[in-house]
């Protein structure tokens, strides 16, 4: 077994990380100001970004949830893994061979389990690529070719074939190194009845990744009509592959949905690699279930744009029940990006990879060039139940119809398409048809089952934790709070001045523990800085209840443009201790009105000069402050 990985190490890999370039694979981040990004939360639903990372303090805090941490936390959180193996994770993307205390650097046998099941994968796509080349996979590759794919397709997307015979692949990995407990677990093997046998047989695959680009499943089409078990078949869930929060394609085409806020939702593998090769670099497809709410969330996170979304959701469905079932969706729930959905129907019910076959790269990029709002096809699909030439029909076309408009949630939205719908039926009155809808949105039949939205319960209708947070626009509290950011965040700026500062600075219980962390952690002008530093105060904490709150201010920005932040730190130092000497001389006058100059003339005297000497010292921080800041 390796030992210990050293501190050493987790402190260079940790340097050597670029901690938005690893959240970045789940969250489309985007400038906000001087050493700042900000995208959607990865760890719970919400519609504008309060997702904060600071990449050259190397933390991420959430303004909405309350996560925060560094990029080891990061990937603890996101892919559920230990301390342990989100270093090895790291030191893999970057290329860093940590020197274990005791067990040396032969350590590829004993990685975490995540890291090794995602080995397996990578070894597994290597092999059945390798086997796509060979002459057992002419009906694959017979197969890709027939559907317009060439071999720079097939590599693109790294397709492969699972060959005859019921173990070929679990032995080939065997020698490898890998166990045959990784096998199963990584959903590659399974115990037969003689012994481990493969999982796929005689099929064409193509693997399947997640954000970060590690495979992480495969997903397997039959090739032979004796293949009874399934057109397709994909791994079982794992603890790599869930199936409702993958999406097939995605690793490639992440930076175009974030660039072009854009995203075409496909039905099958084929489908994808037809979009791609036809231009249209946005597509993706769900993994032998049905594209749902945790898809929608992910795509949302890398389509993020400032503070609001505007980005396309398209659709590619058939035109028949199936898709307009699917599109009816778009009514329930809470719509927050229905307005933005689309769908692109294709001539004769054809999937993209037969338009593309049939017509050509220019017909699929014009399939999606003539997409149509999701209300408006969901809205004609009811109306095409109905014979529109006949008074009966027209009437019982409003009656289907008016009460999925009303569903809207949008006001405007709904009032156009209720104006809208009397036009498709050609009903004259216009505002008789608005009145309907009105009237229904009103009384809230329209709703299912008398039902609101529904989803998820959101963190901010959770009771707030146990732990008393200061309210960040705290007036009273403002110094303090900027005080603390700034020995977090540009400790050899506030260095000696913050470590000056006597803990009366800090009247907020929390802040106050706070500042005893950072001088039980050495003090700003300790040396350190970065990640170093805050891991440093955190340790120093004495509740780790506290700990988001060291996270929330080493990343929260500070509100001046980046070469004006040391005279900004310098006024908010100074005003913290303003404010004590405000304090002090309070308290002195308070005496001085208890006392007689003539009972006590040196006493009053003596405490006459200190209030003098510090009103003239609270004046001279005064002037060191900002005047907007005080």
């Amino acid at each position: 077994m390796p030992g210990r990985i050293p501190d050493s190490d987790i402190t260079a890999i940790r340097e050597q990380t670029r901690i938005e370039d690893v959240i970045g694979d789940y969250v489309a981040l985007r400038n906000a100001g001087a050493d700042s990004m900000k995208g959607l939360c990865p760890f719970h639903d919400e519609k504008s970004p309060s997702f904060h990372v600071r990449p050259n303090h190397g933390h991420f805090h959430c303004f909405g949830c309350g996560e925060g941490g560094d990029v080891y936390s990061f990937l603890q959180k996101q892919e559920h893994v230990g301390f342990v193996e989100a270093v090895e994770q790291l030191a893999d993307r970057i290329g860093y061979r940590i020197n274990y205390e005791g067990g040396g650097t032969a350590i590829n046998r004993d990685r975490g389990t995540r890291a090794r099941l995602v080995a397996v994968n990578a070894a597994a796509q290597r092999y059945y690529a390798e086997q796509l080349r060979g002459p057992d996979a002419q009906v694959a590759r017979d197969f890709l070719a027939g559907r317009g794919f060439d071999e720079a397709s097939a590599q693109t997307f790294g397709c492969g074939y699972a060959p005859a015979g019921w173990d070929t692949m679990t032995r080939a990995l065997q020698s490898q190194g890998f166990t045959f407990a990784e096998l199963e677990a990584a959903g590659l093997a399974k115990m037969g009845r003689k012994g481990p046998i493969d999982r796929f047989h005689r099929r064409l695959l193509w693997p399947i990744r997640n954000l970060g680009g590690d495979v992480i499943g495969f997903g397997a089409r039959k090739l032979f009509d004796d293949d009874q078990l399934g057109k397709y078949m994909n791994t079982p869930e794992t603890m790599l592959y869930k199936k409702s929060q993958v999406l097939f394609g995605l690793d490639l085409a992440k930076k175009s949905i974030a660039k072009g806020h854009q995203v075409v939702v496909v039905e099958g593998y084929t489908d994808v690699m037809a979009m791609q090769a036809a231009g249209v670099h946005t597509a993706v497809a769900s993994c032998g279930t049905a594209f749902g709410e945790d898809h929608l969330a992910l795509i949302r996170r890398l389509m993020m744009d400032d503070s609001y979304f505007r980005g396309e959701v398209i659709y590619t469905f058939d035109g028949d029940e199936a898709g307009q079932a699917a599109a009816l969706k778009a009514f329930e729930g809470e719509q927050s990006i229905a307005g933005q959905t689309f769908v692109a129907v294709a001539p004769d019910g054809m999937d993209p990879c037969d338009l593309r076959q049939r017509s050509g790269d220019a017909a699929v990029r014009d399939l999606i060039a003539r997409r149509i709002p999701m209300f408006e096809f969901a809205i004609k699909a009811l109306l095409r139940k109905h014979d529109l030439d006949t008074a009966e029909g027209r009437v019982a076309a409003l009656r289907d119809t008016v009460p999925v408009v009303s569903r809207i949630r949008d006001v405007a939205l709904r009032d156009e398409y209720a104006r809208q719908l009397a036009g498709w039926v050609g009903w004259d009155d216009v505002g008789q048809v608005l009145s309907r809808v009105r009237g229904m949105a009103k009384s809230g039949r329209g709703s299912q089952n008398g039902r609101g939205g529904r989803g998820r319960v959101r963190p901010e209708a959770m009771s707030p934790p146990p732990t008393a947070r200061p309210l960040p626009n705290d007036p009273r509290l403002w110094a303090q709070r900027e005080a603390l950011k700034a020995a977090l965040q540009y400790p050899s700026i506030a260095g000696t001045v913050f470590d000056s500062l006597p803990g009366e600075c800090f009247s907020d219980p929390a802040y106050l523990r706070l500042r005893r962390a950072v001088a039980a952690a050495g003090g700003a002008a300790s040396g350190l800085s970065g990640p170093t530093w805050v891991d440093a105060v955190i340790q120093a904490v004495d509740d780790q209840a506290f700990t988001p709150l060291v996270t929330e201010l080493a990343v929260e920005p500070m509100p001046v443009e980046e070469d004006k932040i040391p005279r900004y730190i310098s006024s908010v130092l100074a005003r913290s201790q303003e404010v004590w000497i405000g304090s002090q001389i309070a308290d002195i006058k308070s005496k001085l009105r208890r006392m007689s100059p003539g009972g006590d003339a040196d006493g009053y005297n003596a405490l006459f000069g200190d209030l003098v000497a510090l009103e003239a010292y609270r004046r001279s921080l005064l002037e060191q402050t900002f005047e907007a800041g005080a």
